[in-house]
């Protein structure tokens, strides 16, 4: 059976590299700097991250949010209907 990147029965040629030609990383970024240091590259990160997100336009904003209230009032409606059906039902039972 052969998929976009190899067979089953002969594996990619990255995966019969042998081991000792692997470049061992010690301790990476975080072994050389101290406390703050990694802070640092922890809000720096953050901030690329942040800027990787497509933010809405005022418009769109807009309409989410008339969405969410309309959205909000009708299940408030909905449980108000349903409890006050309830308690009719609760007090005919029990008087």
């Amino acid at each position: 059976m052969t998929d976009a990147v190899g067979s089953i029965d002969m594996p990619d040629a990255e995966d019969e590299a042998p081991e000792s030609k692997k470049k061992t990383r010690k301790g990476g970024k975080r072994a050389k700097k101290g406390p703050l240091g990694r802070l640092a590259l922890f809000y720096r990160q953050i901030i690329a991250e942040l800027r990787k997100v497509v933010w809405p336009t005022r418009s769109q904003l807009t309409t989410y949010t008339t969405v969410v209230i309309i959205f909000v009032v009708i299940m408030i409606g909905l449980v108000t209907v349903i409890d006050l059906g309830f308690t009719e039902a609760v007090q005919y039972v029990f008087g």
